[in-house]
């Protein structure tokens, strides 16, 4: 599903136009996006969490180059889904 078939599909089940929509959802996205970025997590019950993990610095290797490479302590942003969420995917 893309942003596009979402809004759709939530304009067709409350009534409200699809501009209202999209800006509700580019308003959602970007406030899970900037509280990611400064290190909150957000939770949403039943859905699941937007959280922010650390991976340790380790070596890597360029095995074209064949050489090793430091690789430093970084982090990225996951999405873990709730249980809820979970045993619908099953």
């Amino acid at each position: 599903m893309t942003k596009a078939e979402l809004v759709s599909s939530i304009a067709i089940s409350t009534g409200y136009d699809k501009t209202t929509i999209t800006n509700i959802v580019e308003a959602a996205m970007a406030n899970v996006k900037n509280a990611v970025a400064e290190g909150e997590n957000v939770y949403l019950r039943g859905f699941g969490s937007f959280i922010t993990k650390t991976r340790k610095a380790k070596i890597a290797r360029n095995i074209s180059k064949n050489v090793s490479i430091a690789v430093p302590e970084h982090k990225i942003a996951a999405f873990k889904p709730a249980d809820e969420f979970n045993k619908m995917v099953r």
